[in-house]
């Protein structure tokens, strides 16, 4: 069953996505770009409001924005930590495979139970990243992986503005096939996710659709968050 990851930038906008449903709370700081990361007080707080009732994730940044050089002291308590790939397209492969899968070891000493999510962006080409196929091969040589496809520019396009659904359903099926967890993100709407609801991710990553005002920037709104819970629970697309 598809379910619903919220990303919070503090305890407060926690608490209003757990009251709305979420099923995945994501700490991320959106006034820093696609992948901000959020202060290390920020992530311990988000930790301690949620206490266990969910899953809790947080963004390390891009890769080549310094996503390996320290891990948030609260990695203990973390489900995933998401690591993004912009720049990393001109090493040809070798580089950010070789320093993502250093990640996955830092993250294994520091938490066995914790995974890395590798966020790969449909807008790949401005973004100067791997394309999405070829991070998603990557993902599903390490068994407990996540892949995130999401947008790296946060200009009002949507996932559907740089990918086709049968690309996505595709790509979501590989995702299946190999055991990886997949996520869709990207500007998604109510209207979007009913649109991208037969692709069958695991979860919908939103953070403006949650959001007060539909602005990214704004504050979790419970009840926006309880009509998206509501959307992927609904029969049909």
């Amino acid at each position: 069953m598809t379910r619903l990851l919220v990303s919070v930038r503090s305890a407060a906008e926690a608490e209003a996505a757990l009251a709305g449903g979420a099923a995945l709370i994501d700490v991320k700081e959106p006034a820093r770009g696609a992948l901000g990361r959020a202060d290390d007080d920020v992530i311990a707080d988000v930790v301690r409001a949620v206490a266990g009732r969910a899953p809790v994730s947080a963004a390390l940044g891009e890769l080549r924005e310094g996503g390996r050089s320290t891990l948030p002291p609260s990695v203990a308590s973390l489900a995933y930590v998401k690591c993004g790939l912009a720049g990393c397209a001109t090493d040809g492969g070798e580089g950010w495979q070789t320093e993502l899968a250093g990640v996955g070891r830092d993250v294994g000493d520091a938490n066995p139970l914790c995974n890395v999510a590798v966020v790969a962006y449909a807008d790949w080409r401005r973004a100067r990243a791997p394309a999405p196929d070829e991070v998603r091969a990557f993902v599903g040589r390490r068994p407990g992986w996540a892949f995130l496809l999401d947008t790296w520019g946060k200009d009002g396009l949507t996932l559907l503005d740089w990918m086709s659904r049968v690309e996505i359903d595709r790509l979501c099926r590989a995702c299946r096939d190999a055991g990886v967890p997949v996520a869709l993100g990207g500007a998604l709407s109510g209207s979007l996710i009913r649109t991208l609801k037969p692709t069958a991710p695991d979860w919908f990553a939103v953070r403006g659709a949650a959001c007060q005002g539909l602005e990214r920037t704004a504050a979790v709104d419970e009840g926006k968050v309880r009509g998206l819970v509501e959307t992927l629970a609904a029969s049909g697309p």
